[in-house]
């Protein structure tokens, strides 16, 4: 196809199909729109190189050639919904390559005519021309291939310029109409004729019938007769070579007797395809009886009989205007109709009669009426019926319709969508048509059990918009289905193919699943197209599996990624199922706990090794014992609960240093001037107490607590005793008690890692070394009694004459020598 004529074809379509989408604006350097712009002259600032001008829908009035000139690759101007009232075709007599001129709807009276060779569309329809405005350079226009007209009277001398034209559609409005001369319109020679009436004016038949001969599809628009149908001219006279093959009659308003004589003019005709559209027929119910007219009634019974070129007759819309009258003759007419296809659709219809002899029906739509179950019950001469679509009616129960389809042996097409139909377990079994291929049962009130009563032989079934929560099991298998459409139904998750051994596209959109099962292409592996979007899925690890499906089936999900949208958790609502990810590890429950389980004994092991090495146990055992021994103190001598210091010091020492301490320590410092008052465990242990309850008390009662270190004091347990509850005075009283005595020098490798408290305070804290040299030993002891100097309480000095109890050597029986 060359590039003009693809400019023509778009301009079509820009036409008739988007002027109301169009803002005006200049697109690019080819489009020019300028509708809807309170325009009152054509703008000058139109790109030259325009190909498609768009002018629609404004106030312009005049049109001059100079507005026009310059635009030579103009192809497309459209003019119409304006306020021109006189046109002058030289105005576009610099546009030779102009294929596309609209100028409908605007106020045009005059035309002055030039021939535009390469002109293929023109409309000059809705204006005000009193006649055909077609003048003889029409007749040059060979390319013309559309012509629009309008005008109030059609003479035959007005289209003698044109009767050589091969037009495809001729399109006339005739307002305010007013004179047609018979056998006007038989001079044209199109293929397409489209006439529209004026809604308030009578029609006229002569002009029906001659465009019938004219053309081979005509369309005639508002067909109304308000005169007595004894005016109206009968039909049956008129015969002559009518050509139409297809006839579309919109918005008819007339008698019933019009419409029958019009209906028998077209059953005579060779119009196989006859569409009539919003019809409403009226009375009067005296043409019932009228004898005139009698004879026509009695005709016509006979004349449906006989064989006609019609093959397809469609009625949509239909009001019956006409009271107290028997549908059932009518009903019997169109049961008896020699066609192939009939669509009644809206027409209020409650019933239709089955034919009384074998029926040539292959197609018959009953849409939007009031049928119900009653239908073609027993009806065995539908054998030809091949499609039958009966949606929005008030059909209910399921089993009924089977029944009906089980005489007509040829169908293969049912549809009995948009119904109230329903199905009980209780029910009778099924009879559907062994042929029936498709069937269409979506937006009815059918359940679970409707599997059981389903066409063995199916091949597409739609049960979409229904109330199904599952797809039972035990079901009827049904081996030849390829199509299953379960929309917006009631589903928790995608059924299997048990019962569906060649399904290949599969619709579960909308409907209730969570999670869906993501084993569903290994049950079934024939599927080709899974469409499971627009679920309320839970995104969770159960999900896992269905995304790492999708990665599988090779493009198999329809509607993905788009269509699959978390639903659940509210945090995660909107995110696309392809950004959803959780770990190997949070959805593996095996996985997770072993995980869990080793790093639960790492951490024991750890927190073994670490108690064993900082000696942990230990620790425990001698806080729980100095915990106890405080609450038996406090239990059970309430008065002593106000300590008193007794002592300057409280001396720890290794028994294996017991000499040094007793020769040197206790002689330098509890005697001579500023003597000084120690506790040794020896003499001032109470009998009959622990003996850590003693060294607690002991330690409490002494101001400071003096450490004789050693290497013997290191391998003494109960020294590190001793040395644990002082550090925990320290701590416990914020007090500066604690005084450290480097007797021998200590080896840091030989501490043990659990005396750790020892390292740290021989790290931190200041002690006094025992010289080797007497002449500094006096200096020691200086700084010794500096470090414990305090005066002891009033009350204890006053007693201090009294005899002391010395206490048995039992702590000396559990030293670690």
């Amino acid at each position: 196809m060359r590039p003009v004529t693809n400019i023509y074809v778009f301009a079509c379509v820009f036409t008739f199909t988007l002027w109301d989408n169009i803002h005006p604006t200049v697109e690019n350097e080819f489009i020019a729109n300028y509708s809807s712009s309170l325009l009152t002259n054509v703008p000058k600032n139109i790109p030259v190189h325009t190909h498609v001008l768009d002018l629609s829908h404004n106030r312009i009035s005049r049109l001059s050639i100079s507005e026009f000139i310059y635009l030579s690759d103009l192809k497309v101007l459209n003019l119409s919904h304006n306020l021109i009232m006189e046109l002058n075709f030289t105005v576009f007599i610099f546009n030779e390559g102009l294929e596309y001129l609209d100028l409908s709807h605007n106020n045009i009276l005059k035309v002055y005519c030039q021939t535009l060779a390469y002109l293929r569309h023109l409309d000059l329809s809705f204006n005000k021309f009193p006649a055909l405005p077609i003048c003889q350079e029409f007749g040059n226009m060979y390319r013309l291939e559309y012509l629009g007209l309008s005008a109030m009277m059609i003479r035959r001398s007005d289209l003698r310029y044109i009767i050589y034209l091969q037009l495809h559609t001729v399109f006339l409005t005739l307002e305010d109409f007013s004179l047609y001369e018979p056998q006007s319109l038989t001079a044209l020679n199109t293929r397409s004729l489209h006439i529209v009436f004026a809604a308030n004016k009578n029609f006229s038949f002569f002009l029906l019938y001659d465009g019938m001969i004219a053309s081979e599809n005509l369309k005639i628009v508002n067909l109304r007769y308000t005169l007595s149908y004894k005016e109206f001219p009968s039909p049956l006279m008129l015969l002559g070579k009518i050509k139409a093959t297809a006839l579309i009659l919109d918005t008819v308003d007339l008698q019933w007797t019009i419409i029958l004589q019009i209906f028998m003019l077209i059953w005579y005709s060779p119009v196989e395809h006859l569409t009539v559209r919003n019809l409403t027929f009226r009375g009067p119910l005296e043409a019932l009886t009228d004898p005139e007219f009698l004879p026509l009634l009695s005709s016509l019974e006979q004349l449906l009989s006989l064989d006609s070129s019609m093959k397809v007759l469609t009625l949509e819309h239909v009001r019956n205007k006409l009271y107290y009258f028997n549908q059932e003759i009518l009903y019997r007419q169109f049961s008896e109709m020699n066609i192939d296809s009939l669509t009644i659709y809206d027409a209020y219809m409650p019933h239709m009669l089955c034919p009384n002899k074998t029926s040539s029906f292959q197609y018959l739509n009953f849409s939007h009426n009031a049928l119900t179950d009653e239908l073609f019950q027993n009806c065995r001469t539908l054998t030809d019926l091949k499609l039958l679509i009966l949606q929005r009616n008030k059909f209910e129960s399921l089993h009924k319709v089977s029944v009906m389809t089980s005489h007509m042996k040829s169908l293969k097409y049912l549809d009995m969508s948009n119904n109230l139909l329903s199905h009980n377990a209780a029910d009778m079994q099924c009879q559907w048509a062994e042929s029936l291929t498709e069937l269409d049962l979506s937006s009815n009130q059918l359940m679970d059990a409707v599997f059981e009563c389903l066409p063995v032989n199916i091949k597409k079934l739609s049960l979409q918009n229904n109330q199904i929560t599952s797809v039972p099991k035990g079901m009827t298998e049904l081996k030849s289905l390829e199509e299953l459409n379960l929309a917006s139904n009631r589903l928790a998750d995608l059924p299997g193919c048990s019962g569906f051994t060649s399904l290949e596209l599969l619709n579960t959109e909308m409907n209730l699943i969570l999670t869906p099962s993501a084993n569903f292409f290994q049950s079934c592996p024939r599927v080709r197209k899974l469409q499971a979007g627009h679920n309320p899925f839970k995104c969770s690890c159960e999900l896992q599996d269905f995304i790492r499906l999708e990665r599988q089936s090779g493009g198999k999900l329809f509607g993905w990624p788009v269509a699959y949208v978390c639903e659940y958790p509210e945090d995660l609502r909107g995110t696309q199922l392809k950004d959803f990810h959780l770990t190997e590890l949070a959805c593996n429950t095996m996985l997770l706990l072993v995980t869990a389980l080793l790093l639960t004994l790492v951490l024991v092991a750890v927190v073994a090794f670490l108690c064993i090495y900082l000696d942990v146990p230990w620790y425990m055992r001698m806080t729980w014992q100095w915990t106890q021994t405080k609450r038996r103190a406090w239990h059970n001598h309430p008065e002593e609960r106000e300590t008193i210091l007794q002592f300057h010091a409280f001396i720890s020492y290794s028994e294996r240093d017991s000499l040094w301490v007793k020769n040197e320590l206790i002689p330098n410092l509890e005697k001579g001037e500023g003597c000084v008052k120690l506790c040794q465990h020896e003499r001032n242990f109470i009998p009959g107490k622990t003996i850590v309850e003693n060294i607690i008390d002991c330690i409490e009662k002494s101001y400071k607590s003096i450490f004789v270190l050693s290497p013997n004091f290191v391998q003494s347990e109960w020294c590190h005793y001793e040395l644990y509850f002082a550090h925990h005075k320290l701590f416990s009283e914020n007090s500066n008690s604690l005084i450290l005595i480097l007797l021998e020098p200590i080896v840091p490798h030989i501490i043990p890692a659990r005396y750790h408290k020892l390292k740290a305070l021989m790290a931190k804290r200041t002690y006094l070394e025992w010289p080797k040299e007497r002449n500094k030993r006096a200096l020691f002891w200086a700084n010794l009694r500096a470090a414990i100097n305090i005066n002891l309480p009033i009350s204890f000095e006053a007693n201090e004459e009294q005899n002391d109890v010395t206490s048995t050597d039992s702590r000396s029986q559990h030293v670690v020598n």
